[in-house]
């Protein structure tokens, strides 16, 4: 049951905070329905939907003009603002419908050349459907239930048996001009019901108030749940959950997996230093249940419960069954290869058939489905492969439902080409060049600490997914807050028996394997050598040594699965070679981890690993706290600032120079066994 979420002192506090403007006012409205759509995964997923509404405005002249406000391009509806809904001059659209047809350039060029901003972002490609509905809100989601009857091959009789005359069906066709003006005619024909149902694609409804259209959304959607449940025992359900034991599953096989499609990607695109693909993993209740399922290998081939899935996810996942695992890398390889020749001769036929104007996409897996394992997202970064496992999972209770009530016939082969490869839908992923670190997973311990986070940020921001490793959960907890939703991480104790493979586990789960490790976390001991204990002394070569061998050994055991490289950047402390009064316990392990550095690179170069470091000198971290520079720049007679800006460059070194530094290192293609001083200048640390 879809919770109707409508609350009158909420819709007052939108309708209050949007001034005295009525316009703007009404326009609050459909802010707060758009957000309690897009905020209900049962309704909608990953910017999927789209809403509108028709106000007055008055033009440059004060004259007043019906405009239409719908979602924009790249705005999910959760979350969406004023802005997101760009306003449109509404008779302009109207007058498209005398035109026996429209081009989509034509229809995009119209829409903007009508913004009443120019700087406003493209209105959905479902515009005109909205304008052709004389509604003053118009509502379109996908939910599950909506999409499990949409997708029935007597859909059309249920609608009929649910709504009576309240619901009437449009036949599938693309969203533009042509599925704008076919809509409108079957309203008109029909002008007493209260929404419409796309065959194959989505459900509309609407209202003369905002409250009105989201009340019939919810109850519309609710009356099909109660009818498949009837008829099935079933109840669509969210996306969500994790089983732990197939999770447990998960090393065994996504680094494999997440091998294989790079290394295809890789020869598809020619560029041999191509990222590895990300993944996300789902396995939940109702996944574990589908994957059991004996037409499983039919139904993997049935297609998409509605287009909209299809740029995400393609046209079909990549099966790969228990046999397979068994059998290791080769079968697993053999069945990515038998999805690409599947993929490229649908890519061949169904271009052909539009005259060989479309370029192919990589036509390796956006999806797989793994017996025993679960469903796995796979794109360029976390958010995308996060979206596709969720459509995915979506589609697995869609097809279960429709499977249990009559059939999962969603839309043809062609149809499905011509939405993948239409030019409005491949817009939605954006054009521009990836960040330069696209693809790539960090896994950085001591993630929590000034100079783990800041070196985390540093990776983000070029676009890299990142895995924090810390020992406190609120470290790590805030970490991840400054970092956002699409990173992640573990709490525990990296000196801990077992560690540095749970870790690299738990990495694997969240995105697919490892590419850069960043053996950062680290801590000083201080004392004279002649009355530091034994007990200090090897807790020191725990943390500052024995940590970062286990975690660099974990992480290359990783690489070798994945078979195309990778990189283990070390911290290792100007300390490993101009020793400090009372800091030996500190020095000692970080000169054994500079000889580990050194070691490493000369093992692992052969196999594509690069190993390099940071020695860096008077950080505000954890080892230089607040109370640390006080005592040495008194001692010393000097400002703290003087003290922190002890070296040639007279500057202080921040935590974010050292970031910087680990990303230029692991940018440095050639470069591997190097160390690199980030002291602003400090010669008796010098390494050569």
């Amino acid at each position: 049951m879809v919770l109707n979420r409508w609350n009158d002192a909420e819709a007052k506090k939108f309708v209050d905070a949007a001034g005295d403007d009525p316009a703007d006012r009404e326009l609050a409205l459909r802010v707060y329905t758009s957000r309690l759509i897009g905020g209900d995964l049962t309704l909608v997923l990953h910017g999927g939907g789209n809403t509108s509404c028709k106000l007055q405005r008055p033009d440059i002249f004060g004259k007043m003009q019906d405009v239409l406000h719908v979602k924009g391009s790249g705005w999910d509806l959760g979350v969406i603002e004023a802005a997101g809904l760009p306003g449109v001059r509404l008779a302009p659209l109207q007058e498209l419908r005398a035109l026996d047809a429209l081009s989509d350039e034509d229809m995009v060029n119209l829409q903007r050349a009508n913004l009443l901003d120019s700087t406003s972002p493209n209105p959905s490609v479902e515009t005109l459907l909205h304008a052709f509905l004389p509604h003053k809100y118009v509502d379109h989601t996908h939910a599950s239930a909506m999409l499990a009857l949409c997708d029935l091959p007597n859909a059309e009789e249920v609608v009929a048996e649910i709504f009576g005359d309240r619901m009437v069906c449009v036949p599938f066709i693309m969203p533009g001009f042509e599925l704008a003006k076919v809509a409108a005619e079957v309203y008109e024909a029909n002008p007493q019901v209260e929404g419409l149902m796309l065959l194959q694609h989505g459900h509309f409804a609407f209202g003369d108030s905002a409250k009105e259209s989201y009340d019939r959304l919810i109850e519309h959607t609710n009356m099909v749940e109660s009818w498949l449940e009837d008829q099935s025992g079933q109840v669509p359900a969210l996306p969500v959950g994790e089983n732990a034991e197939m999770s447990s599953h998960a090393g065994e096989i996504l680094p494999m997996l997440r091998g294989i499609i790079g290394d295809r990607n890789a020869a598809f695109s020619g560029d041999r230093d191509a990222p590895m693909p990300v993944m996300s993993l789902r396995n939940g209740e109702d996944v574990q249940a589908f994957l059991l399922r004996d037409d499983l290998a039919e139904l993997s081939r049935r297609g998409v419960a509605t287009p909209d899935h299809v740029i995400r996810t393609k046209n079909y996942p990549v099966l790969i069954t228990a046999d397979m695992l068994a059998e290791g890398r080769d079968a697993v390889a053999a069945a990515v290869d038998g999805f690409i020749a599947e993929y490229t001769d649908y890519f061949n036929t169904n271009n052909a058939r539009l005259g060989g104007i479309k370029t192919m996409l990589a036509p390796t897996p956006n999806l797989a489905w793994i017996e025993g394992v679960g469903v796995v997202g796979i794109s360029a970064n976390a958010k995308a492969a996060s979206a596709a496992s969720d459509l995915a999972a979506q589609n697995m209770n869609v097809m279960t439902n429709a499977q249990a009530c009559g059939g999962f016939f969603p839309v043809s082969e062609e149809q499905l080409f011509d939405m993948e490869y239409w030019s409005l839908e491949q817009a939605k992923l954006g054009k521009g060049k990836p960040p330069a670190m696209q693809g790539r997973i960090v896994m950085i311990t001591g993630g929590g600490g000034a100079i783990g986070l800041a070196t985390a940020q540093e990776f983000a921001a070029l676009g890299a997914n990142i895995f924090v490793v810390d020992l406190e959960q609120s470290a790590l907890d805030t970490a991840l807050a400054v970092l956002g939703t699409d990173h992640g991480g573990i709490a525990l104790d990296i000196t801990a028996d077992g560690a540095a493979d749970q870790a690299v586990e738990a990495c694997i789960r969240r995105f697919g394997g490892l590419d850069i490790l960043v053996s950062n976390a680290g801590a000083a001991w201080t004392g004279e050598m002649t009355d530091l204990s034994d007990e200090t002394l090897r807790k020191s070569f725990e943390l500052n040594f024995f940590a970062h061998r286990n975690f660099a050994t974990a992480a290359a055991n990783l690489f070798a699965e994945q078979g195309r490289g990778g990189q283990i950047l070390f911290n290792v402390s100007k300390q490993a070679v101009n020793p400090g009064k009372g800091f030996g316990a500190y020095g000692l392990p970080k000169a054994a981890t500079f000889f580990l550095l050194r070691q490493l690179a000369l093992e692992l170069g052969p196999k594509g690993v690069r190993v390099n470091g940071i020695n860096a000198d008077r950080i505000r971290s954890g080892l230089l706290d607040a109370d640390f520079v006080t005592e040495r720049a008194k001692a010393r007679g000097v400002s703290e600032e003087t003290y922190m800006a002890g070296n040639l460059l007279r500057r202080e070194v921040e935590a974010a120079h050292v970031g910087k530094a680990f990303v230029a290192l692991a940018q440095s293609e050639r470069t591997t066994a190097h160390v690199m001083t980030v002291d602003g200048g400090n010669i008796e640390a010098a390494l050569r």
